[in-house]
């Protein structure tokens, strides 16, 4: 067990930063899935930059890594592009 009042404040603070973060990459990796598996041109193109921006936004946080989600715009990006 933590020793002092600000190791035990850090051990509250991480884990309430865990589940927000959590929470969010999940949120994120939903989005992602629905959007790789939508055939919808349009209704694709909608999402995609909500898509990107919740990517930026972990990339942002560090809750993935800024190369990540670099890769995973780009491949969104290419796959609605391909749509019909």
């Amino acid at each position: 067990m933590a020793n002092h009042k600000s190791a035990i404040k850090r051990i509250r603070s991480n884990d309430a930063k865990r589940v927000e973060n959590r929470y969010y990459a999940k949120t994120t990796r939903n989005a992602v899935k629905a959007l790789r598996t939508s055939t919808n041109k349009k209704e694709a193109t909608a999402l995609l930059p909500k898509v990107e921006s919740m990517l930026d936004k972990l990339a942002k946080k560090t809750v993935i890594h800024k190369n990540k989600a670099a890769n995973l715009k780009s491949s969104l990006a290419k796959k609605v592009a391909t749509l019909k």
